[in-house]
């Protein structure tokens, strides 16, 4: 663990001293102030707080003819409120004393302006666009970075502003401390690497990248249509076995990121990137799985991924789509009284969207629809008849109540596959004798 800054005064007058430094702002809370055997206390104090606390003042206000310094104390204990503090609490408790140093009252707009989640790669935080959108913290600029990053045990920190309109969906990501904007990021196992001013990362799809890891693809070509860095082609790969894997992706850095992704993790033989739109693929009948990982919509790939299927045998179409249920205006009401900042609790989001079946029975009537459309542009694309059945519909994620980014398993097969599987199952042998009827 890191030193502290700590100061270091006489035991009979530490509560006073401590009066004062909370007063002050001042005082690091998340660790315990410490007796020593020559008679002297330890109270820790914030990092941020060093340069601006007035030693000669503080002690002419509690001891005059008293003794007090600023020392550095190695592997300091957490106090019990410091154990469970959370992150944002932690924060808040850094920039606080900065704020007063500068004259300024501490407000509860200030407060409102401290994110409640971020997105954390290694020793990196990307924080999200809408806050520390204050002037003090403009004002503040480098000292307050070094004060979040020690609160949050990072050494390096970024704010993503927007998504460009590049055609690329790449990040406008600043760097507000350090240098270097490449990180790492290990799920299940898969390492991912990446640039984050130019590759975004979507840490919502856990649950599917788990769930396509527990497919067996062994023997199948899969085609993913939006690859991005290998959210799931890498998945594929690397736990479902996939005999070849064909990664489209757009923009060129994710595409480039992709290429190191496969190469680290061991895969790369089995993979084929191409880069580029993917409705210009040349390949076609050569799936027997297609991803179709764009939200809000993937439907603009849909016939791209419906000339990829096998013509012989179909394939699984995992198609990925943001639904919206339509809300009950009392039940909007009740949610906006409930819901004081614009930061969407996703977790009590998605309790409410699972609890209400109104949610499931959209979701299966946007399927079906799907299914259908998905058969006319089979039948139109190969000239034959096919057959649709939704084997699963999975949720990944809420955004807020009856906003779901959900996943629809979709099966396709052309019905002359379907009645010679029949023929086969109910007489062995005898399908010579039907192929004509079925051509």
């Amino acid at each position: 663990m890191d030193r502290i800054p700590a100061l270091k005064v006489p035991q009979r007058h530490a509560q006073l001293y401590k009066k004062h430094l909370l007063a002050l702002a001042v005082l690091d809370k998340q660790y315990c102030v410490q007796k020593h055997s020559d008679g002297t206390v330890t109270l820790p104090i914030l990092p941020t707080s060093v340069k601006h606390l007035n030693l000669l003042s503080l002690q002419s206000s509690v001891d005059p003819n008293g003794s007090c310094e600023i020392i550095n104390i190695q592997t300091p204990q957490f106090s019990r409120k410091g154990k469970v503090k959370s992150c944002r609490e932690r924060i808040i408790d850094a920039v606080q004393p900065l704020v007063v140093s500068r004259g300024e009252k501490w407000k509860q707009e200030l407060e409102d302006d401290i994110p409640r989640g971020w997105q954390r790669h290694e020793d990196l935080v990307l924080f999200g666009e809408g806050y520390f959108s204050q002037k003090i913290w403009t004002e503040l600029g480098c000292e307050l970075w070094l004060a979040v990053s020690h609160a949050l045990g990072v050494k390096r920190i970024a704010q993503i502003t927007r998504v460009s309109q590049d055609g690329y969906r790449t990040p406008v990501v600043t760097m507000l401390l350090g240098d270097s904007s490449c990180v790492a990021h290990i799920d299940n196992h898969i390492r991912y690497e990446f640039d984050v001013t130019k590759c975004m990362f979507s840490f919502g799809n856990i649950t599917e990248k788990l769930r396509i890891a527990s497919f067996n693809c062994s023997g199948e070509t899969v085609v993913d249509l939006y690859a991005g860095i290998g959210y799931f082609t890498l998945p594929y790969l690397v736990h479902a076995r996939a005999r070849h894997v064909h990664a489209c992706e757009w923009n060129p850095d994710a595409a480039a990121a992709l290429q190191r992704n496969l190469q680290l993790n061991k895969v790369r033989e089995r993979c084929t990137v191409h880069q580029g739109d993917n409705r210009l693929l040349s390949l076609s009948d050569i799936a027997d799985r297609v991803n179709l990982g764009l939200i809000p919509s993937s439907e603009e790939g849909w016939p791209v991924a419906c000339r990829l299927l096998k013509r012989e045998t179909g394939g699984i179409l995992h198609i990925h789509q943001n639904i919206t249920t339509p809300v009950p205006h009392q039940e909007l009401h009740k949610f906006s009284d409930s819901q004081s900042t614009d930061v969407v609790d996703s977790k009590e989001a998605e309790k409410a969207s699972l609890k209400n079946p109104r949610d499931r029975v959209v979701w299966y009537c946007w399927a079906k629809n799907t299914a259908k459309s998905i058969e006319s542009l089979l039948q139109e694309i190969t000239k034959k008849t096919w057959a649709t059945n939704i084997k699963h519909i999975e949720h990944v994620k809420s955004y807020a109540p009856h906003i779901n980014h959900i996943v629809l398993d979709l099966e396709c097969k052309p019905i002359k596959y379907i009645c010679r599987q029949e023929i086969d199952f109910a007489l062995p042998g005898t399908l010579n004798m039907f192929s004509d009827i079925h051509k």
